[in-house]
């Protein structure tokens, strides 16, 4: 088990080994920031930091300053979790949306706005793990900003989509920050193009040279503030001010020998445990992974999951969660027994109470990092402060209107949260760091590398390359056109309403690092995006 296997049909491409460090991500300049921070003497937490600042440059479509993280770090001997999730304005009552009759919070605009984490978490992290100079890991970001850079060519079809739609729907003050940053005479970059952000530039030369202080506490919370009150937004500077992340003890599930592991709400990384519980019950290696009835289980188990986490997850400071409950064997046992030979129209149990870019870094004494940083669909809000470069998330879209939801909306609270990085063990020594990205395919994509791993024994980049399926709603499940004909069938005879989708975009983004016996690592990087994973 979770050796380098062979996969069963041809894969895209050959792991990747290395034994002083590795770094694996969706955009090849960042990966190899990340790897420079390793060659000059940096760890693993150097590596991650560094690649998720030069995200934000290069791959702004998914993620940037003004995003959230979230991070689980291997020091050697112990798993630490850091939630950097940001908390909605004081002023964010319900009261606020009921008075203006929202069923629902906006997408765009300042309403979904929340605070951005991630430039906290780059700071703690550092503070407590970090080895190289903080300045330093902001290097390649500022180089690549102020020098430019070529976009590639997923990166490049994104941004141009945003592009068209934002033209089309997004007017008024709030939003020139993002046309003047990210387009050129109204449209985003080509493929191979040079993009030069010196905004951002400034930015991260302040933000490196406070120590992140002037984010929350200096000019740069201040400029935020001053726009917000400027166009009608919600942040102020004690907002910004009253902002941590919070170090959290990682929740798990053992499968089958291994332990996965999760960050704990408010995010949705407990679904993939739960979901894994289930399918813990069923002899699934029996099934071949190509077949109808694999997947059949899979599905039924992840929806069931999905239908208990959408009732109960929240931030656990304002609403009791009730974790245990979730994750026990037994309530596991109760809802397997649910799944039959027919798909489900899944309901929420009673457990008993008690746009995203993912990278991972290992180096070689042994520390290793699942990252995940994010500003939700695409960029985000659509606002970007001027002359700054922050594109502002739009996590708040994540919260519930209705009164009686322990995810309804509230002053300083975190929203239900779908990035979520992922780690696994094996009788308590490192196996290693895994992610997929995507909205509400990201625990669905963890049970499926879970799966692919453990029950079938596929290397990190036989893993990702595999077709995948991802629950939409209902009886409804989506599938990749590389899944074979005769899963499809037999999904439908099961009673499963088929969409075979054709964009791979919609199936998540991943990467993998295992570390193997003798010390080495093996990764993998995903094929549906620009990424690669390095190592030296």
């Amino acid at each position: 088990m979770l050796g380098v296997a062979d996969f069963p049909y041809p894969s895209r491409r050959m792991p990747v080994l290395a034994s002083r460090g590795v770094v694996a991500t969706s955009e090849p300049l960042a990966a190899q920031a990340g790897l420079g921070m390793l060659q000059r003497g940096g760890n693993a937490v150097d590596a991650v930091i560094a690649t998720a600042i030069t995200l934000t440059v290069v791959e702004p479509t998914s993620n940037g300053i003004g995003s959230d993280a979230f991070a689980l770090i291997w020091d050697g001997k112990t798993l630490h979790g850091l939630n950097g999730s940001g908390r909605a304005p004081a002023t964010h009552s319900l009261g606020l949306f009921q008075e203006q009759d929202l069923q629902e919070v906006p997408a765009r605009g300042w309403l979904p706005v929340t605070i951005p984490g991630a430039p906290a978490v780059w700071r703690d992290l550092h503070r407590r793990f970090g080895k190289l100079p903080f300045e330093v890991l902001f290097e390649p970001a500022i180089y690549y900003a102020e020098g430019g850079f070529p976009v590639a060519p997923v990166t490049a079809a994104g941004w141009a989509g945003s592009a068209r739609t934002f033209g089309q729907t997004l007017t008024g003050p709030a939003f020139r920050g993002w046309f003047e940053t990210f387009t050129r005479g109204g449209r985003g970059p080509q493929p191979g193009e040079v993009w030069r952000l010196p905004d951002h530039a400034r930015t991260l030369r302040c933000i490196a040279e406070s120590a992140g202080e002037a984010f929350y506490g200096g000019d740069l919370a201040r400029t935020i503030a001053t726009f917000a009150a400027e166009t009608d937004g919600y942040i102020t500077a004690d907002d910004l001010a009253a902002h941590t992340s919070t170090w959290v003890e990682p929740i798990s599930a053992s499968y089958r020998g291994y332990e996965v592991w999760e960050i704990p709400p408010n995010g949705q990384g407990i679904a993939a445990l739960m979901a894994l519980n289930i399918l813990e019950g069923f002899d699934l290696a029996r099934q071949p992974r190509e077949s109808a009835q694999s997947y059949h289980l899979q599905v039924e188990a992840m929806k069931l999951a999905f239908a208990d986490v959408q009732r109960y997850v929240a931030d656990p400071e304002h609403a009791a969660v009730p974790v245990p409950g979730l994750l026990d064997k037994g309530y596991a046992g109760e809802r397997r027994a649910l799944i039959g030979d027919q798909a489900l129209a899944p309901a929420p149990g009673e457990p008993a109470r008690g746009g995203t870019v993912y990278l991972c870094a290992a180096d070689g004494d042994g520390m290793m990092v699942s990252f995940i940083q994010s500003n939700y669909q695409g960029f985000g809000s659509g606002i970007v402060v001027p002359g700054t470069g922050i594109a502002l998330q739009n996590r708040g879209h994540g919260f519930s209107l209705q009164p009686d939801h322990p995810n309804v909306v509230a002053p300083g609270k975190r929203p239900f949260h779908t990035i979520i990085p992922a780690f696994l063990t094996r009788a308590g020594e490192a196996v290693g760091p895994f992610g997929v990205m995507g909205g509400h395919m990201q625990p669905q994509g963890h049970l499926q590398m879970v799966v692919n791993q453990v029950d079938y024994g596929l290397n990190p980049q036989a893993s990702l390359d595999a077709p995948r399926w991802q629950w939409l709603r209902g009886r409804e499940v989506g599938l990749e056109q590389a899944v074979p004909g005769h899963v499809v069938h037999g999904l439908h005879s099961r009673g499963h309403e088929v969409v075979v989708q054709h964009s791979a975009s919609s199936f998540g983004k991943g990467q993998i690092i295992r570390r193997l016996a003798g010390g080495a690592y093996v990764a993998g990087s995903e094929p549906r995006a620009d990424g690669c994973a390095v190592g030296f």
